[in-house]
């Protein structure tokens, strides 16, 4: 499998200014160019670790979730890596290699290798293989439901992961789903959608569940709102509830973007946070 990778740096200072960059009340995009050295941050508790904040819940902006990019030198990382007791994570690697524990339990983390954390999770993660390795860190504060449990940390990767075709697309659009979607202890997919070259979403989805995709291979024309943005490799967009979406996918390779979005709880009627 082909994962972009951010590799930050500056661009020349002859280099035009314009890119694709946009932020609107329904949507955003964050081109891969936006995303340099004097964008990122540091974490407390990580060593030799610096990451960039695609999105954070925000008025106006993402509100259910956050996504980071993570960048850990071999060696570093963290035993303390999330001080938040409500917040649930999935990481996808897509370059070096990661050890992670999860209560005790070692695995040994790759590009394409993906793990769900729940909520107060004893877990730790270091870089190893003697180069940097990079992430995907996605956060949402857990909805806990009276008399459903909360799920159990696995550690899976996407060539265990079937391509689950969309119905009557003829193949060429497909998903891979990480978590059964009847499993209602869970309250976010992050999934990996994929197109073959023409593949479409045929029809402008306009639902509840916020997105975020960040596009790992490929390049498409997407539909984002009432407009037609050009996005590939290394872009990030992020979609709020009810935001028109389709997609057509013009080559000359597959596109496939990870793909967030919050599901199987009643939209909340009140500000106040649920215990």
């Amino acid at each position: 499998m082909s994962y972009w990778v951010l590799r930050g740096g500056l661009p020349a200072q002859g280099e035009l200014t314009t890119d694709r960059a946009v932020f609107t009340t329904s949507y955003a995009v964050l081109p891969r160019g936006t995303m340099r050295d004097i964008v990122t941050s540091r974490l407390p508790h990580w060593d030799d670790t610096r990451l960039w904040v695609l999105a954070r819940p925000l008025s106006g902006f993402a509100e259910t979730f956050s996504w980071s990019v993570v960048e850990v030198g071999d060696g570093g990382g963290s035993t303390r890596p999330d001080d938040d007791p409500d917040a649930e994570s999935v990481l996808f690697v897509v370059d070096g290699s990661l050890a992670l524990s999860v209560d005790g339990t070692a695995h040994a983390l790759r590009p394409g290798s993906y793990a769900y954390l729940p909520p107060g999770l004893d877990w730790t993660l270091r870089g190893e293989g003697g180069a940097t390795a990079t992430f995907h860190w996605i956060r949402k504060a857990y909805e806990r439901v009276d008399g459903v449990e909360v799920p159990e940390p696995f550690v899976t990767h996407e060539d265990d992961v079937p391509v689950e075709p969309m119905p009557d697309s003829g193949g060429a659009w497909g998903t891979q789903r990480f978590v059964d979607p009847l499993d209602v202890r869970h309250d976010l997919h992050v999934n990996i959608v994929g197109f073959e070259p023409g593949g479409t979403i045929p029809f402008p989805e306009t639902h509840v569940m916020e997105h975020g995709l960040y596009v790992l291979e490929g390049r498409a024309v997407y539909l984002l709102n009432t407009d037609w943005v050009e996005v590939q490799a290394g872009d990030f967009m992020w979609l709020r509830a009810f935001c028109p979406q389709a997609c057509y996918a013009g080559g000359p390779g597959r596109f496939r973007y990870l793909l967030y979005k919050d599901v199987n709880r009643h939209p909340r009627l009140t500000k106040t946070p649920r215990m």
